[in-house]
């Protein structure tokens, strides 16, 4: 359950359409004075919570502000009532009355088309709060069945409630809509509203005559595979007269769908011809009614004020043709006008014009920018031009390697081993110095040692998330561990079991496992003995 401001508390939806979800809910407390209706705590009531994209556009916030007071006061017996405006965060929410019934759309898909006479009485309520609507300024701009709810009177009989009054004109923002939109559905929308025009409550009588078609051909007249065909056929077509539908009825049908805004009936003259025509095509129709019906093309009056519908905020306003002013009118064809020479009066080029002298500057400081050069012409010259040459690539810092010249040793000197003085029979002759054996010198440019390649680091080994290992592979403290676990479960075995009645008889854990281990160790004692005893009787022999 969700919380609505502080008085109302969303507990199921009921339904979902283009501009938000209507929740079933229950008021907490009772509503202020700012509320059309108070109510009581515990009282079950419909909310409406609008989209997140109009909840976030300020336009929508500001008109769903302004117009708080006229969609309060829209009240009528045909109407969904409105009981308060619930403005919280990024909320935006309409609480209305309760209506415990189907959508008309829904109706017609289960149980099809109405009668003549039934589908003029129902349309003829709608158009009583189209009427009542309209006298308050108030243009639904969206009407369809879905927006129409049945409501169950006690005597049984339906009651249509006209719903989602004003949400339309809280839709309609530069924000969320552009020049070639329009607010409403493709297969109810009016010819003005789907060209751009400026639109009256004369749409909401265009919706009424689709309406009243549905009602009784179980469709519309205009459909389509895509929008843009729909809404060509409402430019271009007229409807065609189903033979279920008598001529009267017809008569206000066609009435109603006149593309010209100027030419359909006001609200309160449609619903006057409706209940005219149902009770001349009725069963017990006398004459007279017949006659009204046949006539009721004259009742069909069109409004003289129709209400309009209120541009929106921010839209572009139409282009307007400035006033003229005495001055020659334009004229597209005529020739290219030569514009007016600022030249010297000779005609010729402007002179040369001479730059000022260069003031007396630092000769010390030859990179300073010319007086009258820009400062990214002097940056530019200052720099020094890019050349394109060929680059050894051993000579390419980037991709030769630092090598490190190994230092000169100086050379080691051969020692000898000590040699013993031998008697010498004749005379020492002076010894001739003996060659030095060959020592080899360190070239200045030798090659670079080379280095051993180091090992990547070894990544440090994984622990198991289960450091317990099976038993039986070497590792001491898995065998433990299971040990104990079977220990455990051997003791939860026998206290959770009737095992200790079947073997124990009735003796505790710990003294049915020691009889067991002093029967283990009895039998294995006994088998030593026996093993003695045969041993004593073998060596007697």
């Amino acid at each position: 359950m969700r919380p609505v401001g502080s008085k109302y508390l969303l507990e199921e939806p009921l339904g979902r359409g283009a501009t938000g979800t209507v929740w079933r809910a229950r008021q907490r407390e009772t509503a202020g004075a700012e509320a059309a209706v108070a109510g009581q705590p515990g009282e079950t009531v419909a909310i409406k919570v609008l989209k997140e994209e109009l909840a976030n556009d300020a336009d929508v916030v500001m008109r769903f502000l302004r117009e708080r007071s006229v969609l309060l006061r829209l009240t009528h017996p045909n109407i969904v009532r409105t009981r308060d405006l619930v403005v919280e965060g990024d909320l935006l929410a309409l609480v209305m009355d309760l209506v415990d019934g189907p959508d008309l759309h829904r109706y017609l898909r289960d149980s099809g088309p109405l009668s003549p006479v039934a589908a003029s009485l129902m349309t003829a309520q709608i158009a009583d709060a189209l009427a009542a609507s309209h006298a308050d300024g108030v243009v639904h701009r969206d009407l369809k069945p879905a927006n129409v709810l049945l409501k169950t009177d006690a005597d049984g009989q339906m009651h249509p409630m006209l719903t989602d009054f004003g949400i339309a004109r809280l839709a309609d923002s530069p924000g969320l809509t552009r020049t070639h939109e329009f607010v409403g559905t493709p297969a109810y929308v009016a010819p003005e509203s789907a060209e751009g025009r400026p639109q009256t409550s004369a749409v909401d009588v265009y919706g009424a005559g689709i309406l009243l078609y549905e009602l009784v051909t179980g469709r519309p007249p205009f459909a389509g595979g895509t929008a843009l065909e729909v809404l060509h056929r409402h430019l271009s077509e007229e409807p065609r007269r189903p033979t279920t539908v008598p001529e009267p009825l017809w008569t206000v049908i066609e009435r109603c769908l006149r593309k010209e805004p100027g030419e359909r009936p006001s609200a309160e003259n449609l619903a006057r011809g409706l209940r005219t025509v149902a009770a001349g095509i009725g069963v017990h129709a006398n004459a007279a009614q017949v006659d009204a019906a046949l006539g009721v093309a004259a009742l069909l009056a069109p409004d003289p004020a129709p209400a309009p519908v209120p541009q929106a905020p921010g839209a572009a306003d139409p282009t307007q043709v400035l006033p003229n002013t005495g001055g020659p009118s334009y004229d597209p064809s005529a020739a290219t006008s030569v514009m007016p020479q600022t030249g010297p009066p000779g005609g010729g080029a402007d002179p040369t014009s001479v730059m000022p002298p260069v003031p007396p500057g630092d000769a010390s400081r030859p990179e300073d920018p010319h007086p009258w050069q820009s400062q990214l012409r002097a940056a530019r010259d200052r720099n020094e031009q890019t050349q394109v040459q060929y680059l050894d690539p051993n000579q390419d810092p980037l991709r030769r390697r630092p090598q490190r010249q190994a230092p000169q040793q100086p050379p080691q000197r051969q020692q000898r081993p000590p040699q013993r003085p031998q008697p010498q029979p004749y005379a020492q002759q002076p010894q001739r110095p003996q060659p030095q054996p060959y020592a080899p010198q360190q070239q200045p440019y030798a090659p670079p040692p080379q280095q051993p390649v180091p090992r990547p680091p070894r990544e440090p080994r994984r622990r198991s998330a289960n450091p317990v290992r099976i038993p039986g592979l070497g590792c001491l403290k898995g065998c433990l561990v299971m040990v104990v676990l079977f220990f455990i479960g051997g003791w939860l075995i026998w206290e959770l079991t009737p095992l200790q009645d079947w073997i124990a008889e009735g003796k505790s854990y710990w003294d049915a496992l020691g009889d067991g281990i002093s029967t283990v160790t009895d039998w294995i004692s006994t088998i030593g003995e026996a093993k003695d005893t045969a041993d004593q009787i073998q060596n007697q022999q």
